[in-house]
């Protein structure tokens, strides 16, 4: 197998344990795959054919407050992203994203950390870039504590699924 390109390479994991406007978690992470491949392609410049999805993994929370369904979860690789890594550019990536959280039903505001959610979408690197800011950190700190997260990065990267969509 052809080693992979991870310094230009891109990762978002999605994840949903309530149901939104589309339906229930399985469902609203197959509405929005195709959304965040555009958007990832156009706000990096990328290619469609250097887009990668995992399979979608069913796991139990983690952390949070007791009782919570499972979640639904899959990660999205570009393995090529043009656009140069900077600051200004993650955090632009980063409303993008929470946009999307918030037309699937997700506030912020009003939910508990760790609790249940509609759609969570966790940018989870971008090439080598490392980043320490209030709202975003780079690469994601707990990334290598999860297998939710590690297991579709993984068959994301081996590109042994079909796109998600």
């Amino acid at each position: 197998m052809a080693s992979f390109p991870l310094e230009s390479a891109l990762a978002v994991g999605f994840g949903a344990n309530l149901s939104s406007s589309h339906g229930p978690p399985e469902s609203t992470l197959r509405w929005i795959a195709p959304r965040l491949t555009n958007l990832l392609v156009e706000w990096g410049n990328a290619d469609l054919q250097d887009v990668r999805c995992s399979a979608f993994l069913k796991t139990q929370p983690l952390g949070g407050p007791p009782g919570q369904d499972d979640y639904c979860n899959a990660v999205l690789l570009i393995s090529r992203v043009e656009r140069p890594p900077s600051e200004a550019a993650a955090l632009e990536l980063l409303e993008a994203l929470q946009c999307l959280e918030q037309s699937c039903g997700r506030d912020r505001a009003r939910e508990q950390r760790w609790g249940p959610r509609s759609l969570d979408l966790d940018l989870l690197f971008w090439g080598e870039l490392r980043l320490e800011h209030p709202r975003l950190v780079l690469p994601h700190p707990r990334m290598h504590l999860r297998s939710f997260v590690l297991e579709p990065l993984l068959q994301a990267m081996q590109g042994a699924h079909p796109p998600c969509w």
